[in-house]
C-alpha cells in the first residue's frame, strides 16, 4: 500500500512538472516602464498609447543612466540625450507564439529592427509596445525591455547578448537612413545565420561576404557601412551561436510580417510621390504652353 502511494505521488510530481514546462515563466504577465524624466501629463499620454490606465499594470523606471549602461560608445551622445523618454510595455507570450512589436513617436527604429534585436538578446516571445510622449530616436528603448523582461522572468539575460542587442539596433538603424528599413534588418540577419561561418573568415573574407549579401538585395554599401556591420558580426560571434541561431529563425515569421508591411507602405509612398510629381510635371506643361501661346 505504502509502494503504491509512493508511485502515485511521484506520478503527480511527474505530471505537474510536465504540465509547467509547456508554460514560458512569467507568461501572461506584463510590465511598463516609464521614463524617469517624463512629467505627469507625458506619462499619461504614454498610457493612453498602451491602452491601459496606469495601475492596472506593474510600473518600472528607466533613467538616462540605465540607458547610458548599453547604448554609450554605439551612439552619439546626442542619439542618447540627458534624459529618458522612451517607454515600453511589455508582455510574456507562450513559446511558439513569436513577438509582435508596436511604436509610436519613434522616429529611428522601426518594429523589425526591435524584433530582430531582441532575439539576439534572448527575447522571442513577447507583446511589445514602444512609444514617447513625443517623437524621439527610440535606441533606449532596449533598456526598458530588458529591464522589464528580466523583472517578469526573474532571469537575468546575458550582459554581451544586451550590449549587442544594443549594437545591432544602432548599426541597423543607422544603416536603414541611406538604404531602408527591410534591406538593412534582412542584411543583417543573413550574416547572424553563417555566424558558423563567418567565425572561420578573415577580415578580408567577412568583408567580401558583406558585399556579396548585400548585392544580393541590389545594394552598395560603403566603407564605413561595411566596417561597421564586420564591427557587429565580429561581436555577434562572441555569444552562443547554436543559441543565437535558434533564436533567429524562431522570430522569422514576424520579421516578414513587418518586413512585408513596412515594404508595402514604402511602395504606397513611393507611388504617392511618382503621381504628384506628375502632377507636378503636367501642370508645368500646361503653364510652359501657356506661356509659349502669350509670347506668339
Amino acid at each position: 500500500m505504502k509502494k503504491r502511494a509512493i508511485a502515485l505521488l511521484l506520478s503527480l510530481v511527474l505530471l505537474g512538472s510536465l504540465g509547467l514546462s509547456a508554460f514560458a515563466v512569467g507568461e501572461g504577465d506584463k510590465r511598463v516602464t516609464i521614463g524617469a524624466d517624463l512629467n505627469a501629463d507625458e506619462i499619461a499620454a504614454v498610457y493612453k498609447i498602451f491602452g491601459v490606465d496606469r495601475g492596472q499594470v506593474k510600473e518600472l523606471v528607466v533613467t538616462n543612466a540605465d540607458e547610458r549602461a548599453y547604448l554609450e560608445g554605439l551612439v552619439s551622445d546626442a542619439a542618447i540625450g540627458t534624459r529618458a523618454i522612451s517607454c515600453t510595455y511589455l508582455e510574456v507570450l507562450g513559446p511558439g507564439n513569436n513577438i509582435t512589436v508596436k511604436t509610436e513617436n519613434i522616429s529611428y527604429c522601426t518594429a523589425s529592427m526591435y524584433i530582430s534585436a531582441l532575439a539576439t538578446a534572448g527575447i522571442t516571445d513577447a507583446k511589445v509596445i514602444v512609444a514617447a510622449p513625443f517623437e524621439v530616436s527610440g535606441t533606449a528603448a532596449l533598456t526598458g525591455i530588458y529591464k522589464a523582461y528580466e523583472v517578469i522572468t526573474g532571469e537575468q539575460l546575458d550582459e554581451t547578448a544586451k550590449e549587442v542587442s544594443s549594437q545591432e539596433l544602432a548599426v541597423t538603424a543607422d544603416l536603414a537612413q541611406d538604404i531602408g528599413d527591410a534591406d538593412s534588418v534582412e542584411i543583417v540577419n543573413q550574416l547572424k545565420l553563417i555566424l558558423d561561418e563567418t567565425v572561420k573568415m578573415s577580415d578580408d573574407e567577412l568583408r567580401q561576404q558583406i558585399i556579396d549579401i548585400a548585392a544580393n538585395y541590389d545594394v552598395t554599401l560603403t566603407d564605413a557601412q561595411i566596417n561597421q556591420l564586420m564591427s557587429l558580426v565580429r561581436s555577434l560571434e562572441k555569444l552562443d551561436t547554436s543559441a543565437l541561431l535558434e533564436k533567429v529563425r524562431a522570430v522569422q515569421d514576424s520579421l516578414k510580417k513587418f518586413l512585408s508591411l513596412s515594404e508595402k507602405a514604402s511602395g504606397f509612398t513611393e507611388s504617392v510621390r511618382q503621381f504628384f510629381q506628375q502632377v507636378g510635371e503636367t501642370a508645368q506643361n500646361v503653364w510652359n504652353y501657356i506661356v509659349s501661346i502669350f509670347k506668339k
